[in-house]
């Protein structure tokens, strides 16, 4: 009666794994989806702080960019123009990323003039009393013609009333554009200004923010990075958030992607998220403000960041003084552990040229190193195998005295030098280690699109060869609960018989549910990033050498194996 009464917990639980752990894993570990553009933006007010408007009807993009006077932008890894309508930074594209694996799909782009569909654009201003300042329909005077790392350009307006207005954009060769605005006053009065920077954009990115994964409004205040703010408090409480702070950033991070605004670091600056009409938002901060006597001219530096969040790029701008610029990528609570992690593997990548192969390496050294403790773990079994008849004595001497049965086994524990949970030190190792290579699978630009051999082209995304619709064959889609692939079905066979391997359990119970879990994982494993699916199908193979081996020095586990 208790076996059958198992056997159909054992279903129960099976069926709903099965049918409720894609809605839990949705929300806890979103899978990765075909790259999303990053959307965009809206305009800032003219002579106070900035303030996210409303957006009008939809312009095409080609029509916008046609528009006006634009300066282009080149470097090795940005391409675009800068609109002298508003000296508006808003045609940005990351030539050296691609929106999807098809040779023929688009290049990555961030930005978009106001009034596009994903409009998404930045720029620098000045507020101020009693003085006539730029604004959105401003029409600057450029000197120079191309913006490149070895060419900056100027934008100049004068505003006819003493005061002129002079913004020194410059570029390096990664994404980090340089704003020098300078403000001369040769009027008669002293006048009262106060220097702001934004990024607006429209609308919110099609991957999910979640717990695992920050997408959305993101700064550095105080420094501390702070990941509080999303796109639905600003929706649904105030329309805006100020922080308060002395150097720091902030700006919108997509998975992939970042545009971030850098004040002068030695600076107080007042930091906002905001909330326009509809779906626009924006971010953006001022400087205190400075009266600015006859004759005298202010120079005050901002920077720009707009491109993708390479790790040794966002790295290599917090050693040279940004405060916390890594954090742009939400390592999340394995952060010390992740970053290690990373470099080890992406170290393995540039030597070997196949991501794939890397993380077998990788699965390799992880073994390696964690060989003594499972050493530890098969004497551990060994030993418990061992004291086994002295276990079933006493739960026949004691089943009636739960208390007096749990004193007596650890007792015996004691006296035999055995610790019961000695086996479970492996799993628990394996647990920071899968959910690290898992956010460096799902954050990492460097892992994206990526491919290992034959169907898999993309390991950060699922394994696109579903048995069900006959590896593309017929034309539907299976649900993502029976979608299963390849590797996941690899998956559940090594694991099977990777369980096979152990010695039988003594609750039946138990031995039910190992005998379920390899299927269980089988789906549960199938809609995940296929570079973890190819990092467990290894491990598992590995521990199944490693059982071979150890069993040759426990013979008395082999034998209560067979």
């Amino acid at each position: 009666m208790d076996d059958k009464k198992n056997i159909v917990m054992a279903v129960i639980l099976t069926a709903l794994i099965i049918f409720g752990w894609q809605y839990v894993a949705d929300y806890f570990f979103p899978q990765a989806k075909a790259p999303a553009q990053a959307t965009g933006a809206a305009a800032p007010a003219t002579t106070s702080a900035p303030a996210a408007e409303g957006a009008g009807k939809v312009v095409p993009l080609s029509a916008a960019l046609a528009q006006g006077q634009r300066i282009p932008i080149r470097t090795p890894k940005l391409s675009g123009s800068i609109n002298l309508v508003g000296a508006r930074i808003d045609d940005i594209v990351l030539p050296t990323y691609r929106e999807t694996i098809d040779k023929g799909s688009p290049a990555v782009r961030l930005f978009s003039p106001r009034g596009t569909q994903h409009a998404e654009y930045a720029g620098f201003g000045w507020q101020g009393e009693g003085l006539k300042l730029p604004d959105g329909n401003t029409v600057w005077t450029a000197e120079g013609k191309e913006l490149t790392p070895a060419t900056p350009v100027t934008l100049r307006w004068d505003n006819g009333a003493g005061q002129i207005f002079a913004i020194r954009l410059s570029v390096d060769r990664n994404y980090m554009i340089s704003a020098q605005q300078t403000l001369s006053n040769r009027g008669a009065g002293t006048v009262g200004v106060k220097t702001y920077g934004f990024v607006s954009r429209t609308g919110i990115p099609k991957e999910p923010d979640t717990w695992t994964i920050h997408i959305g409004p993101m700064g550095v205040f105080n420094g501390a990075a702070n990941y509080d703010v999303n796109f639905s408090d600003l929706d649904e409480g105030p329309s805006a958030q100020s922080f308060q702070s002395t150097g720091g950033w902030l700006g919108f991070t997509d998975k992939y992607w970042l545009s971030a605004l850098i004040p002068d670091q030695k600076a107080a600056m007042t930091g906002q998220f905001r909330k326009g009409a509809g779906n626009q938002y924006q971010a953006d901060f001022s400087l205190p403000p400075v009266m600015l006597a006859p004759g005298k001219a202010i120079t005050q530096t901002s920077r720009l960041f707009v491109g993708a969040k390479e790790v040794k790029t966002l790295e290599a701008y917090q050693d040279a003084g940004i405060p916390l610029f890594d954090r742009a990528i939400d390592w999340g609570w394995f952060y010390w552990f992740e970053k290690p992690i990373f470099a080890l593997l992406h170290w393995l990548f540039e030597h070997i040229g196949n991501f794939g192969v890397a993380i077998i390496c990788l699965t390799l050294v992880v073994r390696g190193l964690m060989f003594p403790v499972a050493q530890r773990q098969f004497a551990s079994m060994a030993a418990m195998r061992a004291v086994q008849p002295k276990m079933k004595a006493l739960q026949e001497k004691y089943k009636d005295d739960k208390p007096k049965l749990q004193q007596e086994m650890m007792e015996l524990y004691k006296k035999e030098k055995v610790n019961p949970l000695a086996g479970c030190l492996p799993i628990f190792i394996q647990i920071p280690i899968f959910f690290a290579l898992y956010k460096v699978l799902q954050l990492t630009i460097e892992m994206r699109h990526q491919p290992f051999v034959l169907w898999i082209k993309d390991l950060s995304a699922p394994d696109p060869a579903h048995i069900l619709n006959l590896f593309g064959y017929l034309d539907f889609n299976p649900p993502a609960f029976l979608a299963i692939g390849v590797l996941a079905l690899l998956l559940g066979v090594s694991m099977y018989f990777q369980f096979k391997l152990n010695p039988a359990q003594m609750d039946p119970m138990q031995q039910q549910v190992f005998a379920i879990m390899p299927w269980l994982m089988m789906f549960i494993m199938a809609p995940f990033a296929a570079g973890l699916l190819v990092y467990w199908i290894t491990n598992n193979c590995l521990s199944m050498l490693q059982q071979w081996f150890l069993y040759t020095r426990h013979p008395q586990l082999n034998a209560a194996a067979k």
